[in-house]
């Protein structure tokens, strides 16, 4: 049987709390109305929009799997992780799996490199912010793929050889002691290249509009990578971009994690329909979180107030640090401590977005460098010897 509901108090509830008539409704609605000319900037897992305001039209960027080189230096990255799932498939859970899935990755590690070059990365991919590396990235390619490939023929010609025990130094840290690249200082190169490539875009496109960052209105909506990522401000490598872009000078107040908010899919053919549609329900979402908010100096004065405060962030400097709870601070290209740290942690901690792992550092360095990629280290890549290997 339902429980019994009181229509009287029923009614007092809907009265502010429910409905499109609710007083709370109204607050929101105003609230919007009173922000209608604002700057609105919206990021869904692979979008951005910005909505000038006062009903002008939006324009839209894509910024990740719309990308080039995207997924290709994905699929580099993540023969590492690729590697270690299959020791851990044949030590941990003993099953038999990991030899048909070792020689499948085997066959396509080897098609991967016949295909690589640097006329491949230089003339076909041809990413803007690589020009003048594509040389340096086929060759980190190739170390990568023979290390690869040595690794799983010695693994499946005798399984004891493949195991924890053998995973970091002969595959992983491979070569360090020589001073040459390693498959963890291709990951930290790859994960910068991808972060480097999106942000150069991403701050010369908000940087060609004219944009009031003391009043833009920003959600980042929907899912961001894995189901428990990118939640918080300080877990979203799309949160540091728009913060990038604005200079650092956007109110952290004004910039709201919204995982549960309607998105747009990629548009195509110019159809900015879907788009235009979600313009009023993410305002109502942006100026009703923020109508709340304002409700707190009103009720309660004199009394501590919430601020965005500044994430503590671990320096790994200091050696007597063996637990981190958020990412270590990275300072400089050769702070493998730092950088080799991160990869641990972004697979460790469920916030964060795998590839995001140095994608902060590479905003900041654009930043710096007025967003000029020639102008800045590209770490585990600039300067680094990546010999052949046969």
């Amino acid at each position: 049987m339902a429980p019994y509901e009181s229509p009287e108090l029923i009614d007092l509830f809907t009265t502010y709390t429910a409905g499109p008539h609710s007083i709370g409704s109204r607050l929101t609605a105003t609230a919007a109305q009173d922000q209608a000319d604002a700057p609105l900037i919206v990021a869904t897992s692979a979008d951005f929009a910005l909505y000038p305001g006062n009903g002008k039209p939006p324009t839209v960027e894509g910024f990740r799997f719309s990308t080039r080189g995207f997924k290709e230096l994905a699929g580099i990255s993540h023969l590492g992780p690729a590697v270690a799932t299959l020791v851990q498939l044949r030590e941990k859970y003993h099953s038999p799996a990991w030899r048909t899935e070792a020689e499948r990755l085997l066959n396509e590690v080897e098609r991967s490199r016949r295909a690589n070059s640097a006329a491949l990365w230089r003339d076909t991919i041809a990413v803007e912010a690589y020009q003048g590396r594509e040389q340096s990235i086929a060759d980190m390619a190739d170390h990568t793929f023979a290390l690869t490939a040595r690794y799983l023929r010695a693994g499946l010609a005798d399984e004891e050889a493949f195991s924890s025990a053998t995973l970091c130094g002969e595959y992983l840290t491979a070569g360090e002691k020589e001073g040459h690249g390693s498959i963890d200082r291709m990951m930290v190169a790859t994960f910068f290249l991808t972060g480097l490539d999106i942000s150069h875009r991403i701050l010369r496109w908000f940087g060609s509009h004219d944009i009031d960052w003391d009043r833009a209105m920003v959600v980042i909506a929907g899912k961001q990578g894995r189901p428990t990522s990118g939640v918080t401000w300080n877990t979203s490598s799309v949160a540091t971009m728009i913060l990038g872009a604005s200079g650092y000078r956007l109110p952290m107040e004004r910039l709201y994690m919204a995982p549960h908010a309607p998105t747009f899919t990629t548009p195509l053919d110019g159809d900015l329909s879907e788009v235009i549609a979600l313009e009023e329900p993410l305002r109502r979402i942006w100026s009703n979180t923020r109508a709340t908010v304002e409700l707190g100096e009103l009720m309660f004065p004199g009394l501590p107030r919430y601020a965005h405060g500044v994430v503590e962030v671990p320096d790994l400097d200091d050696h007597s640090v063996t637990e981190i709870s958020e990412m270590p601070v990275i300072h400089g290209p050769d702070d493998w401590r730092s950088m080799t740290t991160r990869l641990r942690m972004v697979l460790e901690d469920p916030r964060q977005l795998l590839s995001g792992c140095v994608t902060d550092y590479a905003v900041s360095q654009l930043v710096a460098a007025g967003n000029d990629p020639t102008k800045i280290a590209v770490p585990g890549l600039d300067g680094v010897l990546y010999p052949r290997l046969p």
